[in-house]
């Protein structure tokens, strides 16, 4: 754990700026010129719920731990989607009994489907519910089964409000193209069967320019915009996204702690490592990410290429091959940028029981601090 006069930063430690948090969704609403709602996939990043309440339409929930991140935050109910390939009987019954049907509830199997219709049987309710169209793996069900489940749905308790889709994340324009003329497509046969059918919910997968040479993000973005003039009335399209919202906003930094040249490799290592850090994408450290260098002392050096390799006692700690830094000295901090999304809950985090980041939220060049160190020792041991 390292402080730096450089940054003022207590490393290893994420830092989200809701500033670019909050433009990113400006930028996205602007592209998109009003053809879509916004549904900001929680499981990006949890820290940035309560700053986008008032910025995202609704809040994709995957888990009853998402479910409890958004009661505490007081997240209106209406901007609720209860969503995941599992849900248990108790964590949805609670959701019910909180939510009503105010929420939105999606479907991933006609156990799922039984499900609901006993909790709105049991609560006197007509559950809003959106049936999710699978891709061809373990989530959501595919056409004939929806189309079974919706030959039935005018004797069901439950409102079908719309489609659901997802497949994959980095997707390129034409598969964006194909997925949502295929959804359209399917979602107005779906409303012959079930009138209140009413919208498309699309996880479109924009793509992230996460590494050097990288620039698709803004033509990503373009083509979907465009793709969405294709839908068609009475159908509104509704967004899930995460990647895309939260990537952009946040850096992760990471201090200096030794250097030195093995076999004429040049070895940089710090004190964060590849359980803090996740780049989709990344192939073997091959990859140089957006990253900023603030050297410890004034002098000016020469820039040498470094393997900056993490703290864990594992080969493949690597965080990135050949990086250029300029007189590489310990205590100076690297700072990995885009690093909104996924890297503060979907690394290695419990592995060698090292503790887990600060985190910190920054505003108008104010920063906070919104969660202090974890000792990950206090979890990997037997409980009393």
């Amino acid at each position: 754990m390292k402080q730096t006069e450089k940054t003022g930063i207590v490393t290893p430690a994420y830092v989200f700026d809701i500033g670019k948090l909050r433009a990113r969704v400006r930028k996205i609403r602007e592209a998109l010129g009003g053809r879509a709602e916004l549904c900001y996939a929680i499981k990006a990043n949890p820290f940035l719920a309560e700053d986008l309440i008032g910025e995202a339409d609704a809040f994709e929930v995957c888990s009853p731990g998402e479910y409890d991140i958004c009661e505490s935050l007081s997240v209106p109910s209406a901007k609720i989607v209860l969503s995941g390939v599992y849900k248990a009987e108790k964590d949805v019954r609670r959701t019910v009994s909180r939510c009503g049907d105010r929420a939105v509830y999606t479907a991933e199997s006609p156990a799922q489907i039984g499900l609901l219709c006993r909790l709105a049987e049991e609560f006197r309710l007509r559950l809003n519910v959106l049936l999710r169209l699978s891709s061809g793996n373990q989530f959501g069900m595919d056409g004939q089964m929806l189309t079974e489940i919706l030959q039935k749905s005018d004797s069901l308790p439950l409102s079908i409000v719309g489609i659901q889709y997802y497949s994959g994340t980095q997707k390129r324009a034409e598969a964006m193209g194909r997925e949502v003329r295929t959804l359209c497509d399917f979602a107005l046969r779906a409303k012959e069967l079930a009138p209140t059918i009413d919208r498309i919910e699309y996880g479109p997968g924009l793509r992230v320019d996460y590494f050097l040479g990288e620039e698709t993000e803004e033509a990503s973005l373009s083509a979907l915009a465009e793709i969405l003039q294709e839908v068609p009335e009475p159908l509104k399209v509704v967004l899930e996204m995460g990647r895309f919202v939260a990537a952009d906003c946040g850096t992760y930094y990471t201090s200096i702690v030794d250097l030195k040249c093995t076999d004429g490799n040049a070895f940089c290592i710090v004190d964060g490592g590849i359980h803090h850090l996740k780049y989709y994408g990344q192939t073997m450290a091959m990859k140089i990410p957006h990253t900023r260098q603030f050297p410890c002392r004034k002098e000016a050096g020469n820039e040498e290429r470094w393997t900056v390799c993490g703290a864990l006692c594992t080969t493949s700690d690597v965080l990135v091959k050949d990086l250029p830094l300029t007189d590489a000295a310990i205590g100076d901090v690297i700072a990995f940028e885009k690093t909104g999304a996924y890297s503060v809950t979907e690394g290695i985090g419990l592995f060698l029981s090292r503790d887990l980041p600060r985190i910190y939220r920054q505003e108008n060049g104010e920063r906070t601090l919104l969660r202090d160190f974890i000792k990950t020792s206090e979890i990997n041991r037997k409980g009393e």
